[in-house]
């Protein structure tokens, strides 16, 4: 299902890369995929971290998503600007970007280059990470000849081999980084849809299939105190603050960020789109954490691992079509950062 879904992903960018060869202006849907590319943001640790995190610290994983919605409300004059210096001096990364303040200097290039490197190898194995971790959650590779960790061969080997694969064919599709990647930017913004709707299918069959409602599920929760002790935790203010700036700077400084938010960009009307979808989006996609996190703690007791809920809760109830949605909207999640980092 995998391969398939990442043969899915090949045959929607060269639909959006031959679509674009045929009309050199910009297509009406274009600021709605634009928009939704931007969810990008969105990686496997929205997915599958955001639930396991609240199932011990409450509201804290909202934190890393209020920086980018006040990056692009109230911060979008920020953001126009930016665009506009990237588009007059035609740069083409966030190493560009940083150089061209100091005259373009080759070696500030270099050592931003160098720190996104190093900044993107953990985060790259993060999201491959939870790609074999929530295989091993449904399959026993062990039958294959593959072990769940360690090992002659082992599933995070095998998975990182075959993302990397994908990924370099994927992305040396064109060679040119000045133009437009129409093709990969539809794909993004379809795996932000999917993940999206495998989130929201969770939690709504968590809501109103597990339990009967919002009612309902509150009413066990404010009965059971792992979760009580969860939703009444308070996170420290610095912490707060920290986690908004963080997110706020990354929204527009992570490498991947600055590709499809500036280099992708291509009018006002994008942007403008954005403003309001962007947020939108990212409150959409946390209204299921909560939801999800509180079932997973009454459903299990606070036993297993918690990230994986989203996962292993429609697994435990027998729910095989459910965890399959779930399973590709995870691996969507991840594989869209890995494809574009």
């Amino acid at each position: 299902l995998a391969l398939a879904y990442l043969l899915l992903l090949f045959a929607v960018a060269s639909y959006g890369d031959r679509k674009a060869k045929r009309s050199e202006r910009a297509s009406k849907g274009r600021p709605l995929v634009y928009a939704l590319s931007l969810a990008i943001y969105c990686t496997s640790w929205t997915y599958f971290g955001g639930v396991g995190l609240a199932t011990t610290h409450g509201l804290e994983f909202a934190g890393i998503y209020i920086g980018p919605i006040l990056m692009f409300t109230l911060g979008m004059p920020l953001i126009r600007r930016i665009v506009t210096l990237a588009k007059s001096e035609r740069l083409t990364s966030i190493a560009d970007f940083v150089a061209a303040r100091y005259g373009k200097n080759p070696g500030v290039a270099a050592v931003v280059a160098l720190i996104s490197l190093i900044g993107y190898i953990p985060y790259i194995a993060l999201q491959l990470k939870a790609v074999s971790s929530s295989v091993s959650a449904m399959v026993d590779t062990t039958g294959f000849g593959i072990a769940a960790s360690g090992g002659l061969i082992d599933l995070p080997l095998v998975v990182t081999l075959f993302l990397a694969c994908f990924a370099i064919v994927f992305g040396t599709r064109h060679t040119d980084a000045t133009e437009h990647q129409d093709g990969l930017i539809l794909a993004i913004s379809m795996e932000s849809l999917v993940k999206l709707v495998a989130i929201a299918s969770v939690g709504i069959y968590v809501i109103f299939f597990m339990f009967d409602g919002l009612g309902d599920l509150w009413q066990r929760a404010a009965e059971n105190e792992r979760v009580m002790q969860a939703l009444t935790y308070e996170t420290p203010v610095a912490r707060w603050i920290l986690l908004i700036v963080l997110s706020a700077f990354a929204i527009v400084m992570l490498p991947r960020q600055f590709h499809v938010t500036v280099v992708e960009n291509r009018t006002a009307g994008e942007l403008r789109m954005a403003g309001i979808l962007f947020p939108l989006y990212l409150v959409a996609i946390n209204l299921f954490v909560l939801p999800v996190a509180i079932g997973g703690v009454l459903t299990f007791n606070g036993q297993g691992d918690a990230d994986l809920y989203v996962l292993t809760l429609p697994f435990a109830l027998d729910q095989p079509l459910l965890t399959l949605v779930a399973f590709i909207g995870g691996f969507s999640a991840a594989t869209a950062m890995v494809i574009v980092a």
